[in-house]
């Protein structure tokens, strides 16, 4: 009786074992989609990639583009949340996923973002278009220069809504660079995280395309896509603990798939990586100040950051002041005085610029007779 418990503690314990592997360690070959990759949403650092760069058709996820820009056109005052949108025919010709628009039908901005969100809705990302830009042509010009500051080499936009369309192409390095621009706007997690809901009064329901929704602890979003020539894709955020992870999966070969992977790139990285903010954490003494009308100046500091690091190297971050003994005037407000930065193992991983924090003028006989009658006057 005795062995048996023997053998049965010893199998639990090798389960045990092999189920840890997988959460400390990744290979691209354990992942089944040709691309991925796993981005730290704070520093947009890649914590793992595999065929981050290979152009592929991208679904859906285009859309993550689309609701950049309707939030930004939003964050301006150019559009409003209840604002009403009117269906125009070409909205209502949308194929694939769509609420069925008609030619004419009207909804607010809010229900509008909640079907091309949630549903992944077609038609709604059309009519968001343009509504934003007056035409789908002119808000996908806007889409590939939005891409082209961003740094998206990869990518060619050739509609808003990722129907198969020959050219229009991105990365998942791409993807999750716009992905991380989007949640810049924290107020798509209040669509993003919706699970079911309804448009027109409740007689249309919508549920969430992302069903890592109700199985993975700390998803925020974002958005799948599923067409003939790009498969299934998704781009999947999460936050736990301060850290916060974009992970983007593309041309998996089923949805069920898709989902298995963008779970595991984002078990990687929770398992392996932790947020650590930065913060000088005391006051910068002034800097002394040669020839000028005072002999010191105030220094300032915009020294609070996230780092993501490796788990348990946090401790071994080190910080170094550096500041010259003084500084010749005059001095400008703003002007660049020295350096706050941080190094793990030898190797600079941030650095912020401390500056004056006010004006110091050059001592000279004009500035002296100046300060004398200003003297004399409160005298």
């Amino acid at each position: 009786m005795r062995m048996k418990y023997v053998i049965v503690a010893f199998m639990v314990l090798i389960l045990l074992t092999v189920a840890v592997i997988p959460a400390s360690a990744l290979s691209g070959e354990e992942l089944s989609a040709p691309s991925a990759v796993l981005m730290d949403a704070n520093t947009g650092k890649i914590l793992f990639e595999k065929n981050m760069h290979e152009q592929r058709p991208c679904a859906s996820i285009t859309k993550v583009m689309t609701l950049t820009l309707v939030m930004e056109a939003i964050d301006s005052g150019k559009l409003h949340m209840d604002d009403v949108v009117t269906a125009s025919a070409h909205a209502a010709s949308m194929g694939g996923s769509d609420i069925w628009l008609e030619e004419g039908e009207q909804m607010t901005v809010d229900d509008m973002i909640k079907a091309t969100a949630v549903a992944s809705a077609n038609d709604a990302a059309v009519a968001l278009a343009e509504a934003v830009s007056g035409s789908e042509n002119d808000f996908v010009t806007a889409m590939n220069e939005k891409a082209a500051a961003l740094g998206m080499g990869d990518t060619t936009f050739k509609n808003c809504n990722g129907l198969d369309e020959e050219g229009h192409i991105t990365s998942a390095y791409d993807v999750a660079l716009m992905s991380r621009e989007l949640i810049q706007h924290e107020k798509i997690y209040d669509y993003t995280t919706i699970w079911l809901d309804n448009l027109r009064d409740g007689k249309t329901q919508i549920v969430n395309t992302n069903k890592l929704l109700r199985s993975y602890d700390g998803i925020t979003g974002l958005k799948t896509g599923t067409t003939g020539d790009a498969g299934s894709c998704i781009s999947a955020t999460a936050q736990r603990g301060g850290l916060s992870l974009i992970a983007v999966i593309l041309g998996a070969d089923s949805g069920k798939e898709r989902f298995r992977d963008a779970a595991a790139l984002l078990d990687y990285g929770f398992a392996n990586f932790e947020s650590k903010q930065l913060s000088l954490g005391e006051t910068l003494a002034p800097l002394a100040v040669d020839g000028g009308m005072q002999e010191s100046v105030s220094l300032s500091c915009e020294d609070s950051a996230f780092l993501t690091v490796p788990k348990g190297e946090a401790d071994g971050i080190t910080q170094t002041l550096d500041l010259p003994e003084s500084v010749a005037a005059p001095v400008q407000e703003g002007d660049v005085l020295g350096s706050l930065r941080f190094t793990l193992h030898d190797e600079e991983i941030a650095s912020f610029a401390v500056k004056a924090e006010e004006s110091v003028e050059e001592k000279s006989f004009l500035s002296v007779m100046k300060l004398l009658l200003c003297s004399a006057v409160r005298m």
